[in-house]
């Protein structure tokens, strides 16, 4: 099969579109599927640049790519809640215990993959996962968000944080963003109440005494939100854990967010997607044999919305 793999860390010059990669197999706790999209995440990039070898180390060559989207071909003896041609989605990297979705069949562990939504393309569906979950997972379980409180979520217009615009107005707080003028139009479509333009406005000096931060940004963006937040309040962070110093001297909750990606999560997305609750945005699609300038697109931050590889 045809697998977009790396022998060596590097730059994009490693990325190796390689024709005959044996197909994996289903484990005993996966499932194997034939893909039809899997999208990039800044994570692909960051894997194979080497930045987690010391946290996930992969044996090389790998096959890179997480979130995926495809029919169900094969099913372990434990893999109970999905059987073969099944319509499915979910998160595939080598880093979770699957084989890597930026193939033509890829092996995921069960308690990683659902039933996709059932509105949308499989390149709808395979931009979802990670994202999704992210959003899910700082806004439901970590802050708890409620009806009427206020968040700030940074970079509202990139892939975690238009998902979690739109679940913190399902849930029905107040919304400010952080996003570039030229976003703006678009991130109010998605439900954001108030939009700071973080190029010519100090988002810390206009908004006080609000009830959570889910930051995207990091660096001195993560910093300057403790100013945000009312004593009490909660600090959800996708990039480091943020400073305990300062989130006591503030009286906050703040909480360094490692994503992860259940059956459950998915089926949660999946629902808010039917429900018409949930949009993805799908910027650029590409054939595995462009992977290349996929890759650039997302390293670079130049994409509006999600980078889709399109293998079937």
């Amino acid at each position: 099969m045809k697998a977009l793999q790396i022998r060596q860390y590097g730059g994009k010059d490693v990325l190796e579109l390689n024709q005959n990669v044996p197909q994996p197999v289903a484990g005993n706790e996966q499932v194997l599927i034939e893909v039809h999209a899997a999208s990039l995440n800044p994570v692909d990039w960051k894997i194979r640049a080497g930045y987690l070898k010391e946290m996930a180390p992969l044996t090389l060559p790998a096959t890179l790519g997480g979130d995926v989207s495809g029919i169900v071909t094969a099913v372990g003896a434990s893999a109970s809640h999905l059987k073969v041609g099944d319509r499915v989605y979910g998160y595939a990297s080598r880093v979770s215990g699957g084989s890597g979705s930026f193939a033509e069949f890829v092996a995921a562990k069960i308690s990683t993959v659902a039933p996709a939504p059932q509105k949308g393309t499989f390149v709808e569906a395979a931009a979802l996962p990670l994202v999704g979950a992210s959003a899910l997972q700082a806004i439901e379980q970590h802050i708890k968000l409620q009806r009427g409180q206020k968040i700030l979520i940074h970079g509202g217009a990139g892939g975690i944080g238009s998902m979690a615009i739109q679940v913190a107005k399902s849930i029905g707080a107040y919304v400010a963003t952080t996003a570039s003028e030229e976003e703006r139009a678009y991130v109010q479509e998605l439900g954001a109440d108030e939009v700071i333009d973080y190029k010519k406005e100090a988002f810390e000096a206009k908004l006080k005494n609000f009830d959570a931060v889910f930051d995207t940004i990091g660096g001195d963006t993560m910093e300057k939100s403790f100013k945000v937040l009312r004593k009490g309040g909660t600090l959800v962070s996708m990039v480091g854990q943020p400073n305990p110093e300062l989130a006591q001297k503030a009286g906050v909750t703040a909480i360094g967010q490692l994503t992860h990606i259940t059956t459950e999560a998915l089926k949660r997305l999946a629902h808010l997607v039917d429900s018409g609750t949930i949009k993805i945005r799908v910027d650029k699609v590409c054939p595995l044999e462009k992977a290349t300038e996929a890759f650039q697109l997302v390293e670079e931050g130049h994409a509006r919305g999600k980078v889709v590889l399109e293998i079937k």
